[in-house]
This record gives structure tokens, C-alpha cells and sequence, in this order.
């Protein structure tokens, strides 16, 4: 392996010869100042994101509080006031790393296909489970380190403020109030200021096309973990900082009366009652038994995120609220975005109901549009509602066709239910007339998001393990993995093992809807591919074994009015995004600065409610206008673009997505001559069984080689993940001990791909 590598640590230049060296030295300086670049643009975002958490970590120590009040009156008298200066503390860097971050990601765009490739045999951070029970489900390396360091923060915070309560009841002697009184108010300002820096990291993780996320390629699916994980603690905290002030205001006599306070000046109370009401409604409906069975509840009961940020702006005013503003400012230029991408009706080529009772619909997309194997899209259905937004696992690697990407959905629920009755229902009443089939089905589509770079290609050795409709992502991956090898483009998987469980017999049918269904004899030489498919709930093969149900296809079936997938969101164009965000950071800090000159200052307002609404307000219009704008014209861009790729999806429209590939493969020539192996030819069925990953990894790793990375992906219920993680984290561990020496185990890095909301 290491000879394979060796050419990723070359840079193309060293001849055997006099001109060779002369032209490799020659060319030293210019190669080396993308490096530079690369290298400054690292710095520059690390030394500001260190800053700002070591800021955030020592705030409530004396040493910095000093230096913030000193910065505070620096700035207090500037056209952008208090509000401004807190804003420029702790908000603007994260901006900054953003308008870093789109640099980097435009300028250096295989950076994250380099820094994950495998250069050693070792351990990584990110795929290497510490916890795989428990709460939080399984935890890698990286996530534990983090959620032992905010368990850190918000404890040595808390007890630092407290020891400074307790200072202060002998510093300050208040008539008024009790030395428990005081307490509780302190403790609980203190832990609503705990509550805002955690609610500054609470809107990042649901940015779903947001650049920081792209940056550290974390995708929306994995990052809606740390949203829930931050939504407990911020909440918790938030309740806490209520319930001190309600025993507080009972104790005092007059908790009605300071619950319906509206102050002027200072903190409003009544607005501060209905954020923290809203925000319990989304906390208790989140909550896993809630979700599960009431999904829609949970997803209604969200919405009310406007609410609770609104009248928490409302509650605090602009300054205080400065301290959260700049994730809340980036959530709402990913949003804006969204709705403007959702607007488009997406034309639906063909939908299909297989007789495992799953769906598969086929898309309209254009060329352009970037996507890889392990994407996801949402998707709305207006007949079935306007509000729900459902995401599904892309089933189509993105070399599959130019003009089309397909998804499969397992019909689980009432709105799975309702889609699959309008599809046979349009089949069964209009009889494959075309002209009445139109406008049966009119779907938005939001998205592609997903990893920045495909991590099914960084292994030479793969294990797939799925969970029923959890081969949807992996069909995609096995037919992008088939297709590289055959158009000879670069591929590192060599050896893949699929481990498939499924209930029933009948769901071994989804195997066909890799596009790629079979592989040349030429291709089985280069790519080792093993499927073993696990029945549990049959003990032997029905006598319909290998007999698969024709599909019930419903070709045609789209919008008059349609169109194809807009690129706005996900991995869109990376200029046009970095001009969004610039004109909209632009237009929201001179909102601000124009409604500070020449509206508040002259009029004197003072009121911190309606401050917070005119902050609000700047935010908005800043996204609206000027983002607005350079949204338009992005938009018209891209439709000039589909103009052009016009013609080209007319040929291909003639074709089924099926032939369009076939068309593609022929053209290319050479292994249509070879005789080929149909994919289900290659699977082995058990039945009455689960698979045994203990005996499965062991035997793979053998076959791999003593010295190997496995890339491990898993998609399924939770408690395969768990499975799953556990043997990796087993086998891991015993590789590090024993009497065996460490380079002679191989090593299996643990990957997961399933969405839960």
C-alpha cells in the first residue's frame, strides 16, 4: 500500500535529468505559494476561532472582565454603541472565520479529499468510538472531547459566579433583599448568561448549507446531533435561569406582578415568559418517545424557534442579545436561502412502487449540480402538505446521469402511505395516459447536503453494514464505486463486503435499483465485492425465491410547470454563496449603523425591548435587501446556465435514466464486450439469522491483510450503530495489547449515515 500512496506526497516535479531539476526549481517558488496560502488562511482561521472560545471560556474571570469593560467603554460611544461592541467580540468572529472559510473551500477545493486521505496505519479522532451506549449514542473520539468540554465550561463557570454570589451578600448589604434572595438572583442572571453563549453554539449545527460546517465537513445529518445535545443543555440552563427568578419573585410576594412586568429600561420580564414558554413546548415535543410518536406535533411544535428568538430579543434588548446574534444571523441567511431554493417545483421524471413496499422517485436535475454518493436531499410534497419537509438518502451516484437523481423511501407513516396511493392511484386511473398524469404529484426539493468530500472513497478496504431501508446510500455508493473502475477514473476501493439485514424476503428486491446492476469480468479482477444479505424474520427461502415482482412505474408523472433542481443550497456555487453572505453581512451592519445615527441617537431611545427589535430588524433586512439582491442574480445565473445545458437535457429526456447510463457506458466502449455478473448473482442469503460482525470483521481483515485501514459505514436503527461500534471500538482496542505487535491488527475506522430527526 505504501507504494500506491507514495505518489500523494510527490508534487509532480523531480526528473531524472539536468532539465527535470532545472524545471522542478524553476517552479519551486510558484508551487509553493498556494501552500503559503493555504498555510496563512489555517492560521488566520484557527488564531481567531481560539480567541474568541478562550474569550468565551474565561469571560467570567475577573482578568478578562476588566479588559471587556475597558474595550466596552472604548466602543460605547461609537455609531454602533454598546450593542456594536459586544457584537464585534463575540459574534463578528465568527463571521470572520465564515468569509475565511469560503475562501479557503473556493480556493483550495480537493483540501478535504487531502486531509483525509490515509497516510499511516493509525487511530483518527473522528471515526474512532469511545462511547457506543448511553444517551448519546455512539461518540467518537472528537464529539466525546467536546461534550466533556462544555460539561466543563458551564460547571467551572457556575461555580465561579457562585463563590462571586456569595462574595457579594458580605461586599453589598440590599435592604430589600434577603441574602437568599440575592442568591437566586445572581445564580440566575448568571446562568442566563451561561445559557447565551451556549445558545451562540446551538444555531450553527442547523445551518444545513452553512460554509463552517463544509469546512470541518461535518454534514447537516451528524451536526443535528450537536443541535440536540446543545438544545438539552441550553434549555436546561434557560429553565434553571426562570425557575431562580420564579422562587425569587414567590419569595418576595409578587410573582404574578413581576412576570407580567414590561420594563422600559432594563430586562422586560413578560416577553422573557413567553420565549422560555415557547422554548419549553420545542424542548418537551423534541424529546425521543414525543418525537417518535408524534413526529408531527414535534415538527409543528418547532417552528416556534421565531417566537423564542424574537421575544428573547425582546427580553434582553440588542446589547445583551449581541451576545448570540452572529449564529442567529448566520441561521437566517441559510434559511432565506432555503426558502428561496423551495420555491421551485421540481420535475418528477418517473416514481415507481416496488413491491417491498418502498418508492422510488427519479428527479429532473441539472448538470451542473454537485452532489456525491453519500448526499441527502428534503422533500415536499404539496398534496400531501405544505409545511412537512421529509430527507432522504440519495439512491443514485451522481455518475449514474447527468439530468436525474433518484431516492427510495420506505413507506413507514401516513405521509409514506399518502405518497405511494397518489402514485398506484394515477397508475391504476388514467392508465399510462400521459396527458392526465400530469400535475398528480408536485414536489419542492431542498438540498443536496452531505459530506464536502465522498469518505467512501478513502478506504481501500470497506465494510458497508445496513439496516433494511439503510441500503439506499449504499446502493448509490456501490454504483458510483462500479462506474469509477469502468470509466477508469481514480478509485480506492478495492475490496467491499456489503452486511444487509432485512425483515423480509421481498425488500432483496432493492438490489436492483443500483443503477450499475452488473459488473464486467474485467472489473471483478480490479474490485472484490462481497453481498451477504441476512433474512431475521424468515427461517428459509420462500418458494418465490429469486422471483422479483415487476415494478408498478408511473413514468411522466410531473409538474407542466416545473423545472429542475435549483443549486442555491447544499454545495452550491461557492462565489455566488460568498456573495451572499458578504452583501448581506454589509447591508446588515449599515442598517444597523443608519438606524444608530440617525434614528436612535437623535430621537433618544432608550427603551431596551424596542432596541432588540430594531436590531432584529437590521438583521433581517440586511439578508432580504442586499442579500436579497445578489440572490436574484445568482439565480438568474444559474437559470442562464440551464439555458444553456437545455439542449442537452432535451437528448437525454428521450432516454429513461436507465438507458441514459447505458448510452454513456457504450460510448466508452471496451467492457460491453466482457461478459458481465449481475450484482444479485454476487449475493449470499442466510436466513433465520443476524450477521455475527465479530466473525464477520475478523475474516475480512484477514482477506484485507494484517496491516489495513477498513472503512466502516453504517446505516441503520440505532441499535446496529451500536452493534457495529462496539466491535470496531473492541477490535481496535485489542489491536493496541497483546503479544502481537500493533502494525499487525488492522485497524477499522467507524463511519455512520443515518438521519434521525
Amino acid at each position: 500500500m505504501a507504494h500506491e500512496r507514495e505518489p500523494l506526497l510527490q508534487n509532480g516535479g523531480g526528473g531524472g535529468n539536468a532539465a527535470g531539476v532545472k524545471g522542478s526549481s524553476s517552479s519551486a517558488p510558484a508551487a509553493a505559494l498556494p501552500s503559503l496560502a493555504r498555510t496563512v488562511l489555517k492560521f488566520l482561521m484557527w488564531a481567531v476561532f481560539l480567541t474568541w472560545a478562550a474569550g468565551i471560556f474565561f469571560y467570567p474571570t475577573k482578568p478578562v472582565q476588566s479588559v471587556f469593560r475597558k474595550w466596552i467603554g472604548l466602543t460605547r460611544d461609537s455609531m454602533f454603541g454598546l450593542a456594536g461592541g459586544i457584537f464585534l467580540t463575540f459574534s463578528a468572529p465568527i463571521l470572520i472565520i465564515a468569509i475565511l472559510a469560503y475562501v479557503y473551500i473556493s480556493f483550495f477545493p480537493s483540501d478535504h479529499m487531502e486531509k483525509r486521505k490515509l497516510r499511516s496505519l493509525s487511530f483518527r479522532l473522528w471515526t474512532f468510538p469511545v462511547l457506543v451506549d448511553g444517551p448519546f449514542g455512539v461518540v467518537s473520539a472528537v464529539e466525546f472531547i467536546g461534550i466533556v468540554l462544555f460539561i466543563i465550561y458551564v460547571v467551572y463557570s457556575m461555580t465561579y459566579y457562585a463563590v462571586e454570589s456569595v462574595s457579594l451578600i458580605s461586599e453589598f448589604n440590599i435592604p430589600s433583599m434577603t441574602d437568599s434572595e440575592l442568591i437566586l438572583h445572581v445564580i440566575g442572571l448568571r446562568l442566563g448568561s451561561v445559557g447565551l453563549f451556549c445558545m451562540l453554539f446551538l444555531f450553527l449545527p442547523v445551518a444545513r448549507g452553512s460554509v463552517l460546517l463544509r469546512l470541518i465537513d461535518i454534514p447537516f445529518e451528524h451536526a443535528t446531533r450537536y443541535h440536540v445535545w446543545l438544545g438539552h443543555l441550553t434549555m436546561a440552563l434557560f429553565t434553571l435561569h426562570g425557575l431562580c427568578y420564579v422562587v425569587e419573585w414567590s419569595m418576595q410576594g409578587r410573582l404574578l406582578e413581576e412576570m407580567a412586568q414590561w420594563k422600559e429600561i432594563g430586562v422586560a420580564n413578560l416577553p422573557g415568559v413567553i420565549s422560555l414558554a415557547a422554548g419549553l413546548l420545542m424542548w418537551v415535543t423534541s424529546l425521543h418517545p414525543v418525537r417518535k410518536r408524534f413526529f408531527e406535533l414535534f415538527f409543528y411544535t418547532h417552528q416556534l424557534y421565531v417566537i423564542f428568538i424574537v421575544f428573547l430579543a425582546f427580553h434582553v434588548g440588542d446589547f445583551i442579545f449581541s451576545y448570540s446574534a452572529g449564529a442567529v444571523f448566520l441561521f437566517m441567511l441559510d434559511r432565506f436561502l432555503r426558502f428561496w431554493q423551495s420555491r421551485a417545483k421540481v420535475d418528477i421524471i418517473s416514481a415507481a412502487c416496488r413491491p417491498c413496499g418502498t418508492v422510488e422517485l427519479v428527479f429532473s436535475k441539472p448538470a451542473s449540480l454537485r452532489y456525491n454518493a453519500l448526499s441527502f436531499i428534503f422533500i415536499q410534497v404539496r398534496e400531501l402538505s405544505f409545511l412537512q419537509w421529509h430527507p432522504f438518502s440519495v439512491s443514485s451516484s451522481p455518475m449514474d446521469g447527468r439530468y436525474h437523481m433518484s431516492v427510495l423511501i420506505k413507506v413507514l407513516g401516513t405521509w409514506t402511505e399518502k405518497l405511494r396511493s397518489i402514485i398506484t392511484d394515477v397508475q391504476e386511473q388514467n392508465m399510462g395516459d400521459a396527458e392526465l398524469q400530469c400535475g398528480r404529484i408536485t414536489a419542492c426539493v431542498e438540498g443536496p447536503y452531505g459530506h464536502e468530500s465522498p469518505y467512501h472513497l478513502m478506504y481501500e478496504n470497506l465494510i458497508l453494514v445496513a439496516g433494511g431501508i439503510g441500503i439506499s446510500p449504499f446502493l448509490a455508493i456501490l454504483s458510483d464505486i462500479i462506474h469509477r473502475i469502468e470509466e477508469g477514473k481514480q478509485c480506492m476501493p478495492k475490496n467491499v463486503l456489503v452486511l444487509w439485514s432485512v425483515k423480509k424476503s421481498k425488500e432483496l428486491s432493492l438490489l436492483s435499483a443500483v443503477d450499475a446492476q452488473t459488473i464486467s469480468s474485467s472489473i471483478s479482477d480490479k474490485l472484490r465485492l462481497d453481498i451477504q444479505a441476512f433474512v431475521t424474520q424468515e427461517s428459509e427461502a420462500p418458494l418465490e425465491d429469486g422471483i422479483l415482482g415487476d415494478d408498478q412505474k408511473v413514468p411522466g408523472m410531473f409538474v407542466k410547470n416545473g423545472t429542475t433542481m435549483s443549486g442555491l443550497v447544499g454545495t452550491g456555487d461557492n462565489f455566488w454563496a460568498a456573495m451572499y453572505f458578504l452583501a448581506s453581512t454589509l447591508g446588515f451592519l449599515l442598517a444597523f449603523a443608519l438606524v444608530q445615527v440617525y434614528y436612535v441617537k437623535p430621537h433618544n431611545v432608550v427603551a431596551w425591548w424596542y432596541l432588540g427589535l430594531l436590531f432584529m430588524l437590521c438583521m433581517v433586512a440586511g439578508v432580504a435587501l442586499p442579500g436579497g439582491l445578489v440572490v436574484l442574480m445568482w439565480h438568474l445565473s444559474e437559470k442562464r446556465r440551464l439555458e444553456d445545458e437545455k439542449w442537452d437535457a432535451a437528448a437525454a429526456s428521450s432516454q429513461s435514466p436507465r438507458a441514459e447510463q447505458t448510452t454513456a457506458l457504450a460510448a466508452g466502449g471496451g467492457d460491453d464486450a466482457a461478459p458481465r455478473v449481475s450484482l444479485t448473482a454476487l449475493r449470499t442469503t442466510r436466513y433465520g439469522c443476524r450477521p455475527n460482525f465479530e466473525a464477520e470483521f475478523a475474516a475480512f481483515a484477514e482477506r484485507a491483510g494484517d496491516a489495513a485501514d477498513v472503512g466502516v459505514l453504517v446505516c441503520g436503527p440505532q441499535g446496529l450503530q451500536t452493534s457495529v461500534a462496539r466491535e470496531c471500538r473492541a477490535r481496535n482496542l485489542r489491536r493496541g495489547g497483546g503479544v502481537e505487535k500493533s502494525s499487525s491488527r488492522a485497524v477499522f475506522h467507524f463511519n455512520s449515515h443515518s438521519f434521525d430527526l
